[in-house]
């Protein structure tokens, strides 16, 4: 499966970061729970392993909340690969307005 990599840098320390992406990702489950199914969701730590399918394809990867950044390595599938500059940006605008200095908790 071709992969999405990606980090984006906060000043928030690991700890607000992981708590402001527990709460984005309640709020994403409630906000898209007829798109997606079997959602995967667990926590190590300041880990995510994630999974879930959406219109017939499995997602997957992990999120890595470090003190100064998060990193992001996702699992697309192949017949996704055309979409993956767009899953990449997506991803990225999201976790900025998430963790940037300017945002406010979720």
């Amino acid at each position: 499966m071709p992969s999405v990599k990606l980090s984006v840098p906060h000043r928030l320390g690991q700890e607000e970061a992981s708590a402001r992406l527990k709460r984005f990702f309640v709020r994403l489950k409630n906000r898209y729970q007829n798109q997606l199914s079997d959602l995967e969701e667990k926590w190590s730590g300041h880990d995510l392993d994630f999974g879930f399918k959406t219109y017939g394809f499995h997602v997957s990867g992990r999120m890595s909340v470090e003190p100064e950044e998060v990193r992001f390595d996702g699992q697309i599938p192949l017949a996704a690969m055309m979409f993956k500059g767009k899953i990449e940006q997506t991803v990225r605008d999201e976790l900025n307005k998430l963790l940037g200095d300017e945002a406010k908790p979720a």
